[in-house]
């Protein structure tokens, strides 16, 4: 029987994932020169060794920018004097999105860090005669505890919403154990590949996290016996072609970060926990579960992967 809020599925497992229809986008920034030069210092991140994730995060708050400036008619990187990236900090703290919340601190810090990044390398290849971002002064970020903490009951009610008896339902189970025995990051848990699993010693190896450092994280009892048991009954029937890939979707594709942030939500409505955030609850709660039953805070650090220890 399905549980409360919970629906009934009915459709039959499709072999492959149906091709959807080819929709050709056209990037309304892809003549300008602001945006060539933006490709260009791109491939300079990846040369430099930062990761595709770090650069998917600079292009959209670059993106921002350059969609701003080209609204008043700019294009050239030497029309850009400091003055004017003043004036679009003073459009992010004045910004309102469409409930009418302000863009917070972070997200501002987010859009503003990566122009002084970019118009320092537009000044060191010489395509401005100066770096107009250098005085530019970003916003000071606030030091704040998470706003809201799962606790142990709650994270069994959400967990316990994953039905075993179906593969897609022991699959999501064995993802909501590992996530809370572990506290990995929701872009780290679709990197985990079968040999990053060690069975015998309890352990999971996360290759290339956050700064691309890997680490050993030891995996609890009860997570690593849901992970044996999915490896066992549902990962068969879930693989339509041979992966590496730990967890997989009901179409045999590696799972996305934003697969396990909506699987993760979709728990929690079930298990009626209305709280803000996914799957960086569990993070959260992983943390603050072992910092309370004595787990020493450097301990909890390496597991976490956090360079400072004053952000654990």
């Amino acid at each position: 029987m399905p549980r409360r809020g919970q629906r009934q599925k009915t459709r039959k497992r499709a072999a492959h994932k149906p091709p959807g229809p080819r929709i050709e986008r056209v990037d309304p920034l892809a003549g300008l020169r602001l945006t060539r030069f933006m490709a260009e210092h791109f491939e300079w991140l990846r040369a430099t060794g930062y990761s595709e994730d770090t650069v998917r995060a600079r292009r959209i708050a670059i993106r921002r920018f350059i969609t701003w400036v080209a609204e008043r008619g700019i294009d050239d990187p030497r029309e850009i004097p400091r003055e004017l990236l003043e004036r679009y900090q003073r459009h992010l703290f004045y910004y309102r999105k469409a409930d009418g919340r302000a863009l917070t601190i972070g997200t501002q810090l987010g859009c503003l860090a990566p122009l002084k990044t970019f118009f320092k390398w537009l000044a060191r290849e010489r395509h401005v005669l100066y770096n107009a971002a250098a005085e530019l002064q970003l916003p000071r970020q606030t030091k704040q505890l998470p706003r809201t903490i799962l606790t142990v009951a709650e994270v069994e009610a959400i967990i316990a919403q994953a039905d075993p008896a179906t593969p897609a339902g022991l699959r999501d189970r064995a993802m909501l154990e590992t996530l809370y025995s572990t506290g990995l990051r929701r872009m780290e848990l679709p990197g985990l590949c079968l040999y990053d699993i060690d069975l015998a010693r309890s352990l999971a190896i996360v290759r290339e996290g956050k700064g691309r450092r890997d680490r050993v994280i030891p995996i609890g009892a009860r997570a690593l016996a849901w992970i044996e048991r999915y490896l066992a009954e549902a990962r068969p029937r879930l693989l339509v072609i041979d992966r590496d890939a730990l967890f997989l979707t009901d179409y045999g594709e590696p799972v996305s970060p934003e697969f396990v942030a909506a699987r993760v939500k979709c728990y929690m409505r079930f298990a009626e926990v209305n709280k803000p955030g996914a799957a960086h609850l569990f993070r959260h709660a992983c943390a603050t579960h072992m910092l309370e039953n004595g787990a020493d805070i450097r301990f909890i650090q390496a597991i976490l992967g956090h360079a400072s220890l004053q952000t654990t």
